[in-house]
């Protein structure tokens, strides 16, 4: 399609699910058409963001929002403010939001959304005056039953009471149409923790099927990139199940432990204040000797000397084919993401390489629209508690949360071992692959939906 731009992150989501689909349209062509249809957005409104530094000199700013399939509900998907933001990228996400939400089984279509505005460094009233300025605009196409938004990159409840309330002045109406509000103005119990805590969950699932019921994260090394909060999050819950968490990193380097104790829960919770305050995670310091930075955008793969799981939780394309080859050579026998396409293809190819020949000896691939299917599984949640007027307490969320991460791990274990890889057998004795399942489980239960409206025939 040489008439279009070229959109290197959109056509990497795509052509991945392209390839991972080969076998189940094989059997099934007629959801080919499904497949064309599907990767064309419904919608994409791109506008101009004007707003006023503190020095009242008018600055711009694009804002976008991709709402790509409500197929299955209301589009749904963060917004992202950081100074990479185009539409590949946006395109990208919003993609593989379509299918995330499918695998969560609640009622949300996909989009996303964001602006190439940078927080960082910018005064609290700066960020203020450019969130209702970015609102203002934005509130024209959502709603708590057309397109709900949440937070992502840089776009945290802080942001998200700004885009609330510009709502409500707008509108006149108090409505569950953002969610990780604040719990005093309609948010959820785990809703901050929900990506971080449902990719601890999911693992542990993996950890289990490939080493017996009985196991469990308890004496597990792992890395983890990224500071932000599903990173911390993650962090936290894998010390809560006796982990040990070796690293965290940030877009200027890694963190890493320098013994065998790793990461306590008081320089996690340090961490938090940190990034809040828009930080440098190199600012935690070196803790008296125990942590060590390396700068220069290192990522941890290659920095910490062995581990059991690897967490890429930062950004995408954040581990990459050499990556993947020295984690399986120090022992990796997990990897999920926390991130967006945090494994680049490459990357993946090299896991699914190691599953297919060693089963359970190799390294085993749990793709992000299933392992980070929790955040937004939550957000579907605060939805059906904003629609209701009610708040449910922690523990009933967190309930829920392992059910639905369960769920989606048992579709993508299921569908993987139906629809396997090119050259693989199905059923085989080995460990099925679960970016195929992911992807055939999710594109099927849309294609099914936009079959019944009338989409494709």
């Amino acid at each position: 399609m040489s008439n279009l731009p070229s959109e290197p992150e959109f056509e990497q989501a795509l052509n991945e699910v392209k390839l991972t689909l080969a076998p189940f349209l094989k059997k099934h062509p007629e959801y080919q058409k499904a497949l064309e249809i599907v990767q064309v957005p419904e919608r994409v409104i791109q506008f101009r963001v004007v707003w006023e530094d503190d020095n009242h000199v008018p600055q711009v700013n694009r804002g976008y929002r991709v709402q790509f399939n409500s197929a299955l509900g209301p589009y749904k998907g963060g917004l992202r403010l950081h100074p990479t933001v185009n539409l590949s990228i946006l395109k990208f996400l919003g993609f593989e939001q379509i299918f995330k939400n499918a695998l969560t089984g609640l009622s949300m279509g996909g989009g996303k959304g964001g602006s190439d505005f940078d927080p960082k460094g910018k005064s609290p009233n700066e960020v203020r005056r450019f969130v209702k300025a970015f609102a203002t605009e934005l509130t024209r196409h959502i709603g708590a039953d057309t397109d709900v938004p949440a937070g992502d990159v840089g776009f945290s409840t802080r942001e998200g009471g700004f885009l609330f309330g510009t709502y409500k002045q707008i509108k006149n109406e108090w409505v569950g149409i953002l969610t990780g509000k604040a719990l005093d103005w309609g948010g959820s119990h785990v809703r901050p923790e929900a990506t971080g805590y449902g990719l601890v969950y999911y693992v542990e699932h993996m950890i289990r099927e490939a080493e017996g019921e009985q196991s469990g994260w308890k004496g597990k090394k792992v890395a983890v990139s990224g500071s932000g909060q599903v990173a911390q999050f993650a962090a936290l819950k894998l010390m809560e199940l006796g982990a040990t968490v070796l690293s965290l990193s940030d877009s200027k380097g890694s963190l890493i432990a320098k013994d065998e104790a790793g990461y306590t829960k008081e320089q996690i919770q340090e961490v938090y204040k940190i990034k809040y305050d828009r930080k440098e995670l190199s600012t935690l310091g070196d803790q008296g000797g125990k942590l060590e930075f390396h700068g220069n955008g290192a990522r941890p793969w290659k920095l910490v000397k062995a581990y059991d799981a690897a967490l890429p939780c930062a950004t995408q394309n954040e581990l990459d084919k050499s990556d993947a080859e020295e984690a399986i050579k120090r022992g990796c026998k997990y990897v999920a993401e926390g991130s967006n396409m945090g494994v680049d293809a490459d990357g993946i190819s090299v896991f699914e390489k190691s599953r297919a020949e060693k089963g359970k000896g190799g390294c085993w691939y749990g793709p992000g629209k299933a392992a980070n299917a929790g955040g937004v599984a939550v957000s579907g949640l605060e939805m059906a508690q904003n629609s209701q007027r009610l708040t449910w307490a922690p523990e009933e969320v967190d309930e829920k949360l392992k059910n639905i991460m369960k769920d989606a791990y048992d579709l993508c274990l299921k569908t993987g071992a139906e629809f396997p890889p090119e050259g693989e057998k199905a059923g085989s004795d080995g460990l099925p692959s679960l970016v195929q399942g992911a992807n055939v489980a999710g594109f099927k239960k849309v294609a099914d939906a936009m079959k019944a409206h009338g989409d494709f025939w």
